[in-house]
């Protein structure tokens, strides 16, 4: 069978950079995915994506679906035929659909009986056949969320349509697609190219493009240019480029021919807040900013064009007159911010509803501050720092800056606090009042900090729960699982001993009539539920989390404790045993009618057995009791896995419910003594 590469290119006016590479992927993906339905063999496929075009070429794809068996099953046998064996109206309709004879067909076995069956060899068909019918689907099935029409033409894409190559080896496969004819012609760069572009074979399709086209059509290693040139660039501005990958994505979708340079701005700008500058580089520019060894910015850029041109320093000209005027708005609304103070910036958000039924921005603050001065005095703290930094927390919200940066939020704050000389705990907190903004982002470093960050947050959680507006689904609009995450993630790894269940009644005090207090229950229940989906992310066993959760702890840190103590204990070869036993234990006490006595009485014991296990649970306990009251639950569970020996000969030996009442209940005392000692870190029968 003949098999060659095929090539498929869809040219067009320069594409959205944003879906660029998503669209390519998907393009080539869906028609992947066709060809391997269709059962047509092909080796490696290569992906390309530039601004122009979309294109992709799968090598050494076969011409030809090869001919293939198909079995089509029709009615049962004695449907099929009458008692006379002659052939039913169902049995001639169902050869007839399949182009058989009765006599044709076979029957086939099964457990419900025998069926006739249709065996037809089908022809394949040819890769010319199937082709534009694969190239339409896959058109149809792009991700793109508002197509276009341009002119007087029915097709709808994301931008115009220009050309279309679609070659299976040299030849050309005849098809339309988007009211363009097939053909072997490409187009090179814009400005650099030689024009049509006229393509022997699909082979040729890259080195083609770079020789006379100047178009690196390899994404991938488009990117890599782009980052290499961009690297060397900033260390030719005596620093180093600051490349987010998002932005450099997008870069490399706005080029064909990528050229990096950099370009100057004015030392006087230093003076502005470096994010505000960094900001406006990268979003409304797409450059990349050049930083210091010391992570200052310093007063460079890189840009990527797409032209190679003679005299680049024209090009860094054209650049740094653009970039001038945006770097001078930020710095006229840092220096008309900068002339208040935060307390009279915070005096605009008494008219700023923060949610209808909750009040106003500025009645957020207050109760933000409120909380915060009790969590400090709770974590070390100063009261007075977070009480003062609570109350300007959302101050920088009303500034200039922040009305055109929004991504400013908090970091504004930052720098009127230090203009104004405030505390630098104060300072600080403006900005960590948002951390974590994302999974894996830091936390609050400040007990300032870490105050208002958890205040802030609860008081949202507590406050959209209280006026029952609690997430539902995938709708989450005040962003209530990230900030719960943050508020564990804050209490955990910066070790605050702090009760969760507390913060909330005290945020839902502050609340006061705006709410209704008996839907806090539902926000705890809402923490506990992100406790699950937080260890889950990290790989720990649910029942592992469902074992601690069980036992209700209220203290976040205490939680991650005995989590990790369980996820330790788990691994332990006693650990199965004695979570079975655990599981025994919490049954039979479960099914007992009244209360079960704490007391053992060891004059009651009938066996040996009962005697070793109540000795037992008397030395562990002895040992693990100052071990919990410090919180070393992996100690704890290393202690009780001794315990596998005597509760095993326990249950191997020992009849609990007795006939004797006394001695039942004093078997079901020592089995309620022993599951207490387990209850110190976690219900392990979870685990069982």
């Amino acid at each position: 069978m003949q098999h060659a590469d095929l090539l498929v290119e869809l040219g067009t006016e320069e594409l959205p950079p944003t879906a660029l590479k998503s669209l390519s992927e998907a393009f080539a993906n869906e028609v992947l995915r066709q060809v391997d339905d269709a059962g047509l063999s092909h080796g490696e496929m290569t992906v390309f994506a530039s601004p122009r075009r979309l294109a992709f070429r799968i090598s050494e794809l076969a011409a030809r679906q090869p001919d293939r068996q198909s079995e089509r099953r029709g009615p049962a046998v004695k449907a099929a035929f009458d008692g006379d064996g002659n052939p039913t109206r169902a049995a001639q309709g169902f050869a007839e659909s399949v182009g058989l004879e009765v006599n044709q067909l076979d029957t086939m076995e099964t457990d419900k009986g025998a069926w006739l069956v249709a065996r037809v060899e089908e022809k394949g068909k040819a890769l010319a056949e199937l082709l534009p019918d694969f190239l339409e689907q896959s058109v149809q099935r792009l991700p793109i969320p508002k197509r276009m029409r341009w002119g007087n033409r029915k097709a709808q894409f994301v931008r115009p349509v220009q050309w279309l190559v679609v070659l299976h080896g040299s030849e050309v496969v005849p098809l339309e697609l988007l009211e363009h004819t097939s053909g072997r012609v490409s187009m090179g760069h814009r400005f650099h190219g030689v024009g049509e572009i006229s393509l022997a074979d699909a082979g040729e399709y890259e080195q083609r493009l770079e020789k006379d086209g100047f178009v690196i059509a390899d994404f991938a290693r488009r990117q890599a240019m782009v980052l290499e040139q961009s690297e060397k660039a900033g260390r030719d501005a005596g620093g180093k480029a600051a490349i987010d990958p998002d932005l450099l994505e997008e870069v490399t979708a706005l080029v064909e021919w990528p050229v990096a340079m950099v370009g100057r701005f004015e030392e006087e700008f230093l003076r502005v807040p470096q994010e505000a500058l960094i900001t406006t580089m990268e979003e409304n520019q797409k450059y990349f900013p050049v930083l210091d060894d010391n992570g200052k910015l310093v007063n460079a850029f890189v840009f990527v064009s797409n032209i190679d041109s003679r005299d680049r320093s024209v090009v860094s000209s054209g650049n740094e007159k653009v970039v001038r005027p945006r770097l001078a708005d930020a710095a006229f609304f840092y220096d008309v911010d900068s002339k208040k103070t935060l307390a009279q910036h915070a005096e605009p958000l008494k008219n700023v509803v923060f949610q209808q039924q909750l009040g106003s921005v500025a009645d957020k603050c207050a109760r933000v501050a409120e909380l915060a001065s009790i969590i400090a005095r709770q974590i070390g703290g100063d009261e007075s720092l977070a009480r003062q930094a609570g109350e300007l927390c959302k101050a920088d919200l009303s500034s200039d800056m922040v009305y055109e940066f929004d991504t400013m939020q908090g970091t504004m704050g930052y720098y009127l606090a230090r203009n104004e000389g405030l505390d630098n705990e104060i300072a600080e907190a403006m900005r960590e009042q948002y951390l974590p903004r994302f999974s894996g982002d830091q936390l609050p470093a400040t007990r300032t900090g870490q105050a208002v960050a958890l205040a802030d947050k609860l008081d949202t959680l507590v406050g959209i729960f209280g006026i029952g507006q609690k997430p539902t689904g995938d709708k989450d609009p005040f962003a209530l699982r990230r900030a719960t995450l943050g508020i564990l993630r804050i209490i955990i790894e910066c070790a605050l001993p702090v009760d969760i269940e507390t913060l909330i009644a005290d945020a839902a005090a502050l609340l006061g009539d705006r709410i209704d207090k008996g839907n806090t229950a539902d926000a705890i229940e809402f923490v506990r539920a992100r406790y699950r989906a937080m260890y889950q992310e990290q790989g720990i066993a649910t029942p592992v989390i469902l074992s601690v959760l069980a036992i209700n702890p209220t203290r976040p840190l205490d939680v991650d404790r005995r989590i990790r103590a369980v996820a330790g204990f788990q691994q332990l070869p006693e650990a199965a045993a004695l979570a079975a036993a655990n599981k025994r234990v919490a049954n039979i006490l479960s099914k007992h009618d009244g209360e079960v006595s704490g007391h053992v009485d060891s004059g009651k014991f009938e066996q040996q057995e009962e005697n070793a296990l109540a000795d037992a649970i008397a030395t562990a306990r002895d040992a693990v009791e100052p071990l919990a009251a410090r919180g070393d639950y992996a100690g704890v569970l290393q202690t009780l896995a001794a315990l596998r020996a005597p509760v095993d000969a326990f249950f191997d030996t020992v009849m609990v419910m007795a006939d004797d009442a006394a001695v039942r209940d004093n078997r079901l005392a020592l089995l309620a003594s022993l599951r207490a000692l387990f209850l110190h870190v976690a219900d392990i029968s979870e685990l069982g």
